[in-house]
């Protein structure tokens, strides 16, 4: 059966980074789902309630879980707003996610996002307006990720707790 790896938390918090580590080293049988590449760059859609990207991120859950040995789902994905993707994914994928919160300082996502190199896109402003503080999605079980753990240190805590799974 297939597993899933969410990756979630405040623009600039490192997740796209850690799901593209985290392909390269599960290997060519993983697939990574970006939410800003679907909403943003795919569908050119505004996010929000029932926003037009959630069938197309259902349906590449779907295709993952049917196709892949692991998926790895990332992006803000606002708690209250992407919930029916979330219980869509309960139903794909059962007790295989594995969920993670990135719950950094606003400060802190300001700092990571000025070495980006999409910075000139959007700055503090829109940050500051994205911001949610503690957006868990309360169902799934999410472990956290903070300003003191390094992407490699991110990204070998979620292998382990795999490689955990599996034993």
């Amino acid at each position: 059966m297939s597993r899933l790896i969410i990756l979630r938390g405040n623009s600039g918090s490192g997740k796209t980074t850690a799901a593209r580590e985290l392909q390269r080293r599960l290997g060519r049988n993983t697939v990574v789902i970006p939410q800003d590449t679907v909403r943003r760059e795919m569908l050119w859609a505004k996010d929000g309630p029932d926003t037009a990207a959630l069938p197309l991120l259902a349906d590449l859950l779907a295709y993952g879980q049917k196709h892949r040995e692991t998926v790895i789902l990332e992006g803000i994905l606002r708690a209250d707003w992407y919930r029916p993707l979330f219980e869509r994914a309960q139903t794909l994928f059962g007790s295989k996610i594995y969920a993670y919160y990135y719950d950094l300082p606003f400060a802190e996502t300001l700092r990571r996002h000025e070495t980006k190199a999409n910075r000139f896109s959007f700055g503090e402003a829109d940050m500051r307006r994205w911001w949610r503080e503690k957006d868990f999605i309360g169902f799934i079980e999410e472990k956290i990720i903070t300003k003191d753990d390094s992407l490699e240190a991110a990204v070998e805590r979620i292998l382990d707790d795999l490689k955990t799974a599996r034993e």
